[in-house]
């Protein structure tokens, strides 16, 4: 079935000259419904290994350019454990089979790495509690289907995950769309400002939750966030940080926290400082007024996450003059896996990529939010290593709260995109019935699939000595 020309997309707009939209809302809606003529929402829930379709283990070693050789290990071992966490660490090469599954062509700010375990709870900048994407690292413009075909299949593999069926897995995934195109229809009959600062609070994901028991435990952890969101840093320090002749160090922790040789080096200090520098020059003057209330006292490296294994992720502990901690992460940001499919990011530094494209999509950002550049010309993004997250505790996950979770993921999603972009169009095309989210059933089997497929690939790759993988004790 051929495509439908492509609209312009964002990248292909300059900020500051993308034109206010004049044609009436309905009439966007009615446009994006006659985009079915051309992409049919049942061809939406197909997935066909394509007869090009590139090697994953081969797409899997080429992402480990750049990355710190000792840890590549650790990613693939935390890769093995399960086609889930396989899935996890291996947005690039779905990102090459996105390509090449239909689209209306209709941009959006997308998250790029779209799964069940990068939504959760954690503090604005009011000291809310929110729900809402949390991971940015590979966002870009980019077919608004992709998100939603990465999300859904996290769901069935989750199910397996926890010994679910596919029955529980499907219908989670299905639950999540059709949250996702019920929440879009919301925001796009809202005002652009109504849009803009609609959020998912509290009180929203609590009455969500028609389970009692559900309800009761989800209640109990957010008033343990709300109770510790103004001192994240506090509670992390005695677990991160040590005296050592008087002097409070970053505790190592090999091989998850170290110090590595090059902070010995006479050239550190000055390429830190000017990190810091460059780092500040991108906040806002309330902003470096509080920075500056700290001083950097010590720099180790961290290892973070699945996908993210092996580029540099350095903590920085600062001290206020009265002693008080402040953890900042200072991360490596590379181009988005989604740009050789997508078109390269309008921003010349990586960092700036993922901070600008999380203030689009999420409701609100960390305050510290900023980018710099690193030892080596590496891009970087800045923010509070942790501020009273709330992670999904998605293995003890049953049939019925995974389908709630996907509601919510669903939901946020809808929000994200609609946030940052126009819905109408989007909205117009997957409609009132019931037929998209079928559909992105049917996808997520399917694609869920192909993961297990992969996984299994990993895996003949391990044994046969190809690939070395750590698989670590206790994590």
């Amino acid at each position: 079935m051929g495509k439908v020309t492509k609209l312009p997309a964002r990248r292909d707009i300059p900020e500051t000259k993308r034109p206010v939209p004049s044609v009436p809302a309905s009439d966007l809606l009615a446009a994006g419904k006659r985009l079915r003529e051309a992409i049919s929402l049942e061809s939406q829930g197909e997935w066909k290994r394509h007869k090009d379709r590139a090697d994953p283990v081969e797409l899997l070693q080429a992402s480990d350019a750049g990355r710190v050789p000792q840890l590549i290990p650790i990613k693939y071992g935390r890769m093995l454990q399960t086609p889930f966490t396989f899935y996890r660490g291996a947005a690039g090469v779905m990102a090459a089979d996105l390509a090449t599954t239909p689209d209306i062509g209709v941009n959006v700010q997308a998250c790029g790495d779209c799964h069940l375990m990068n939504f959760g709870g954690f503090a604005t900048p009011e000291r809310n509690i929110t729900f809402d994407i949390n991971d940015f690292d590979e966002t870009l413009p980019a077919p608004w289907e992709w998100d939603v075909k990465r999300l859904v299949a996290s769901f069935v593999l989750a199910a397996r995950a926890n010994g679910l069926s596919d029955t529980a897995g499907r219908d989670a995934a299905v639950s999540c769309a059709r949250s996702y195109r019920e929440r879009l229809r919301e925001v796009a009959e809202m005002s652009p400002l109504e849009a803009w600062y609609t959020h998912i609070g509290v009180e929203d994901l609590l009455n969500a939750i028609d389970d009692k028991a559900a309800k009761k435990r989800l209640r109990k952890r957010l008033e343990k966030a709300q109770e510790q969101k103004d001192k994240s840093s506090e509670l992390v320090y005695p677990k991160l940080a040590e005296m050592v002749g008087g002097e409070v160090h970053i505790k190592d922790q090999p091989p998850l926290i170290f110090h590595p040789d090059f902070v010995h080096e006479p050239n550190f200090k000055p390429v830190v400082d000017q990190a810091l520098a460059d780092y500040r020059a991108t906040l806002s003057d309330d902003r470096k007024a509080l920075l500056d209330r700290y001083r950097l006292v010590d720099v180790a490296l961290k290892v973070v996450g699945i996908g993210s294994v092996g580029r540099y992720c350095a903590i920085g502990l600062f001290m206020s003059s009265s002693n008080e901690p402040l953890f900042l992460q200072f991360k490596q940001a590379v181009p988005s896996v989604l740009e050789p499919y997508a078109g390269k990011s309008l921003y010349g530094n990586a960092g700036q990529r993922v901070v600008e494209g999380q203030r689009l999509m999420q409701s609100a950002s960390d305050i510290f939010l900023g980018w710099s550049v690193g030892m080596e010309g590496r891009h970087l993004y800045v923010r509070q290593l942790r501020d009273a997250k709330i992670k999904p505790v998605v293995e003890a996950f049953d049939r019925r709260i995974l389908e709630l979770y996907g509601q919510l993921c669903g939901w946020a999603l809808a929000r994200a995109h609609g946030r940052a972009s126009h819905p109408w169009l989007v909205s117009g095309y997957i409609g009132t019935s019931d037929a998209f989210d079928k559909a992105m059933g049917k996808f997520a089997i399917t694609y869920a699939d192909q993961a297990e497929r992969d996984h299994a690939a990993l895996k003949a790759a391990v044994s046969a000595g190809k690939i070395e993988a750590y698989i670590e004790e206790d994590r």
